[in-house]
């Protein structure tokens, strides 16, 4: 797939944030808002009025004439809708901005959360690609990270899955737990390829201040494994998955062929898209916002209108934008597009900055591509990066 730059373009993508959670868990720091174990969208008040003020906010939303190519449900816990208020979203999609047949339309799930209803229901309105928030395949480290389900309940949602026959499935797993060890974190890795998803998303753990891993752990301490380890789990995925067939196309991120996840390259290429519901952040018309994180201040600004008060995003600001999110492509960035768009001294800049990695073997230049090296030049994309934006931010 050919990287392009388009910061001025039509957004033909769309995140829609659905906030609730059974629990939160311990390492989460996102905009959610808990329900526990009884309530969801079937029996929540709470639930249909959120659904109505984002249906609101997406209606008065500015339309620029292209209908949607991609949309996300993220959370939260986009499973606890029900039917009904999914369908309600999509309806609300479609009459404001229209939806292409062939739209990429994903959904988180988890585990436990839904049973065979919700999953063909689901699927009837049109999600064509879902994310099981899989995280751990081992129930203590499972309870170690505040999640609502079990082990069992992962095989059982795998089962429903496979039995509506959702075209594309993608798996979530968390690397660098408390109390993980290589050996498990082997298992976890056996036992996703075994499920055979479409693809699969590895995250590190990262202890945000805040949660209640950030008052629990110290990053690199025990229980922690050591940064040496995590390492060694980040090789380790990337030699079990693709030898198990799996393209390596992005840092965190692994697909069968064909199988990429569309609407995140729409992030990772920085080009413009719409977000919509509580903490959503939105890149329309080179601006970039954010709404606000917290339920009654969200739905004062849908009241209110929904204004948009921010800051073009300057040429410099798209540049580091722009490597910060394309060098985490396998692919890498266009030096050729680049050029074009930021000018020829602008590049060589870049790559004279980039001198020391190429010789560490971090980077390279493949074609007229700038990429870093999987998996050492992955490993340290977070020092080359802060190179990059000391050096090109400081101009």
């Amino acid at each position: 797939m050919a990287q392009k730059y388009i910061v001025s373009g039509i957004p033909s993508a769309a995140y829609i944030h659905v906030p609730f959670c059974r629990r939160r868990c311990f390492y989460c720091d996102f905009p959610i808002s808990v329900l526990g174990d009884r309530l969801r969208g079937e029996t929540s008040g709470t639930v249909s009025e959120y659904v109505e003020m984002l249906c609101k906010e997406i209606a008065i939303a500015p339309d620029f004439g292209q209908p949607l190519e991609t949309i996300f449900f993220g959370g939260g816990t986009p499973s606890l809708l029900s039917v009904q208020q999914l369908q309600r979203i999509l309806t609300a999609l479609k009459q404001k901005f229209d939806i292409y047949p062939s739209a990429e339309i994903s959904m988180e799930i988890d585990p436990g959360t839904f049973d065979l209803a919700h999953i063909q229901g689901y699927r009837s309105a049109g999600i064509n690609r879902v994310s099981l928030g899989v995280q751990a395949f081992h129930t203590d480290l499972l309870q170690v990270c505040g999640r609502s389900h079990t082990v069992a309940d992962i095989f059982a949602a795998v089962e429903l899955i496979h039995q509506v026959g959702v075209p594309e499935f993608s798996i979530d797993l968390i690397s660098g737990l408390p109390h993980q060890t290589l050996d498990r974190w082997q298992e976890n890795l056996e036992k996703a390829v075994a499920i055979a998803p479409t693809h699969i998303s590895i995250y590190d753990l990262t202890i945000e201040p805040g949660t209640a891993f950030g008052r629990y752990y110290k990053p690199g301490a025990a229980p922690l494994p050591t940064d040496e380890m995590t390492v060694q789990m980040y090789r380790m995925a990337q030699q079990i998955l693709t030898g198990a067939g799996y393209e390596h196309y992005e840092i965190s991120n692994y697909a069968k062929l064909g199988h990429q996840c569309r609407h995140n390259r729409v992030y990772w290429e920085n080009r413009p898209y719409y977000g919509f519901g509580m903490g959503a952040a939105s890149y329309v018309e080179g601006k970039r916002f954010t709404r606000p994180r917290k339920t009654k201040e969200y739905y004062q600004w849908v009241e209110t209108g929904c204004v948009i008060d921010c800051e073009v995003t300057s040429p410099d600001e798209i540049l580091l934008e722009t490597l910060m999110l394309g060098l985490r492509l396998a692919e890498g960035v266009s030096l050729e597009v680049l050029a074009e768009q930021f000018g020829e001294d602008k590049v060589e800049e870049i790559r004279k900055c980039c001198d020391l990695y190429f010789e560490k073997g971090w980077m390279e230049v493949v074609g007229e591509r700038l990429r870093l090296t999987d998996p050492d030049g992955f490993l340290f994309s977070n020092v080359v990066l802060a190179k990059l934006f000391a050096e090109l931010g400081s101009n």
